[in-house]
């Protein structure tokens, strides 16, 4: 029993001789900053996927008039450009999408995006893995068509490009 309360006095005596300063209780401190208030413009940010199914995984885009618009497309498959490219085209308002289609079928030189003044915005050619980003200005207000121009894709990888 001696033995017993001298071991518990020995630990009581060691626990308590801990050479380590005693932490500070932690605290907030409120700090107001000066904010600035600026001027900027927001920003469109969109990403479509494309597969190698010949779909695209939004049927549409909805963003804002007078701000930039960052889009990215991602072709999600695995075949290559030459058998399964994929593209987004967003035509000019009053665009003619069959006949623009049927020209851009023939282009093959510029990655299928025919002579002309039809587009507002296209993306390169992409296989399946890759991607590809574009920064342009969203059009005036109104609905517009997008679309990927490879060969006979264009019937069912469209959609609407709504600018409000």
């Amino acid at each position: 029993m001696n033995k017993l309360i001298t071991f518990f006095s020995i630990i009581i005596f060691i626990s308590g001789c801990n050479d380590e300063p005693k932490k500070e209780k932690f605290s907030y401190k409120r700090v107001q900053e000066n904010t600035e208030i600026r001027d900027v413009k927001s920003v469109n940010d969109v990403t479509i996927n494309s597969t190698d199914q010949m779909l695209f995984d939004r049927s549409v885009i909805k963003v804002k008039s007078g701000e930039p618009v960052n889009l990215t497309l991602n072709h999600t498959g695995q075949i290559a450009k030459e058998f399964m490219g994929h593209n987004f085209v967003l035509l000019k308002e009053g665009t003619d999408v069959d006949d623009f289609a049927q020209r851009a079928m023939v282009a093959k030189d510029s990655d299928y995006i025919p002579v002309g003044d039809e587009t507002y915005a296209y993306t390169k050619m992409l296989g399946g893995g890759e991607s590809d980003s574009i920064t342009f200005d969203s059009p005036e207000p109104g609905t517009y068509i997008y679309l990927c121009t490879f060969p006979g894709h264009y019937q069912v990888m469209r959609g609407e490009f709504i600018v409000e």
